[in-house]
C-alpha cells in the first residue's frame, strides 16, 4: 500500500511543476485525494456494497468536487490537475499514465445498460472542459485538445480538437515508444484546423484573383476585381 502511495505522489512531482514538497502534494492535491477515495469506493462496489461505494464517492465529490463512479476503472500513473468538475462514468476505463485536466467529462450517452462509457488508452492527455461520450476507445498517446467533444473512436498517437472533434495529427512522435519514458503535456500548442483552413482558403482566392486579372489582361494588377 505504502508502495503505491509513493508512487502517486511520485507522479504528482513527474507532471506538475509547481509541485513543491512531498507534504503539500500529500494534503493540497484534490486528484490525489478522488484517486484514493476512489479506490476504497471501487473496493466496496466490487464487494457488492454498492450504497456504501456510491456513499463513498459521494464523499469525494464533495470533498474535491470530482465525480468518479465507484465501478470505473483507473490504471496505474493516472494525473488528475486541479481536477474541478470532472466525471467519470460507471462503466469507463482509464489506462495507464493518463492525465485528466479541469472539467474532463468522460460520459455516456443514453440510457442503454452495459458498457456505455469509454475506454481511455495509455498515455492520454485529455485538455480543460473535453467531453468523451459513449462507448468508444481512445487510443494510446492520444491527445485531446481543451473543450473538445469527441464521439468517436481515436486511433493510436493522434491529436483531436474541436466540436465535434477531429483528428488533426497522426502517428506523429510516439511517445508510448519503450525507449521514451515521458508524457507529452504541451496541450496548449495543438492545431487550429479551422485557422489553418481560412488561411488556405485565403491563399486559394489570391491565386484565383491573379488568374483572373490575367485573362482579363489586367496582369500589372492596376485595377482592382
Amino acid at each position: 500500500m505504502f508502495k503505491q502511495l509513493r508512487e502517486d505522489i511520485q507522479v504528482v512531482f513527474d507532471r506538475d511543476p509547481a509541485a513543491k514538497s512531498k507534504w503539500e502534494v500529500l494534503l493540497c492535491y484534490p486528484g490525489l485525494h478522488a484517486i484514493w477515495m476512489h479506490r476504497l469506493a471501487h473496493k466496496l462496489y466490487k464487494k457488492g456494497w454498492t450504497f456504501w461505494a456510491r456513499f463513498v464517492s459521494h464523499i469525494n465529490r464533495f470533498i474535491t468536487g470530482i465525480e468518479i463512479h465507484p465501478g470505473a476503472l483507473l490504471g496505474e500513473g493516472l494525473f488528475i490537475d486541479h481536477g474541478m468538475g470532472i466525471v467519470i462514468g460507471e462503466t469507463a476505463e482509464v489506462g495507464k499514465n493518463v492525465t485528466l485536466y479541469k472539467g474532463v467529462v468522460l460520459g455516456g450517452t443514453g440510457k442503454e445498460k452495459g458498457k456505455r462509457h469509454p475506454t481511455i488508452g495509455d498515455n492520454v492527455v485529455i485538455s480543460s472542459n473535453a467531453t468523451v461520450l459513449g462507448s468508444i476507445k481512445i487510443g494510446n498517446n492520444v491527445k485531446i485538445g481543451a473543450g473538445s467533444v469527441v464521439l468517436r473512436e481515436v486511433p493510436d498517437n493522434c491529436t483531436v480538437v474541436g466540436v465535434p472533434g477531429r483528428v488533426v495529427v497522426r502517428n506523429g512522435r510516439k511517445i508510448g515508444d519503450a525507449k521514451i519514458t515521458t508524457i507529452d503535456l504541451e496541450h496548449a500548442e495543438l492545431p487550429d484546423p479551422i485557422a489553418e483552413m481560412l488561411a488556405c482558403m485565403q491563399r486559394r482566392i489570391g491565386i484565383l484573383e491573379h488568374r483572373l486579372l490575367e485573362l482579363e489582361g489586367k496582369k500589372d494588377g492596376s485595377q482592382s476585381i
